[in-house]
């Protein structure tokens, strides 16, 4: 069961859930996590965060328990973050502002920026949580991952943009 939270001055869970994660950078970094980046530089590059503000939104999430770093270099010490069940547990919140940003946040003619396909029958699933062709439920572990040329153009120019300073 998950535990009260003593300190904070109300019991709802959503104003809970938005002191953890409630701004755009936080959401930028777990949209990273998700997609598989994993350490500081990718994240810094595909989210356009400030070092400081990219170091802050890591030491919360990783202190909140959505985050844990692991070591891949010793010298000089580098750390690769990594989502926890904790962390995992928040993607259908990612997978529906995803859906509700492609509805309204998007002109019709610019397409999904990612496509997902139902791994189990092969059929792409658009926006929703259950599969338009088998009528199965899915979950991000269900899906694979097609990004749309024009999103990856636009990661490869920040990656550009990045490489030039």
């Amino acid at each position: 069961m998950p535990r009260l939270d003593l300190t904070s001055d109300t019991v709802c869970p959503v104003a809970r859930s938005m002191e953890l994660v409630g701004d755009k950078w936080t959401i930028l970094v777990l949209r990273e996590l998700y997609m598989g980046a994993t350490r500081f530089e990718e994240l810094q590059i595909q989210t356009t965060a400030t070092p400081q503000m990219l170091t802050s939104r890591l030491k919360a999430l990783e202190a909140n328990g959505l985050v844990e770093r692991r070591p891949y270099s010793e010298k000089p010490l580098r750390y690769e973050y990594h989502l926890t069940d904790k962390g995992w547990d928040f993607y259908p919140v990612i997978y529906a502002l995803r859906a509700w940003g492609e509805k309204w946040c998007k002109n019709p003619d610019e397409g999904l920026a990612v496509h997902f396909v139902h791994r189990a029958c092969g059929h792409d699933v658009g926006v929703a949580s259950v599969c338009p062709h088998c009528g199965d439920a899915v979950e991000r572990k269900d899906l694979e991952a097609l990004v749309s040329d024009r999103f990856i153009a636009e990661r490869e120019s920040r990656l550009e943009a990045f490489k030039r300073k």
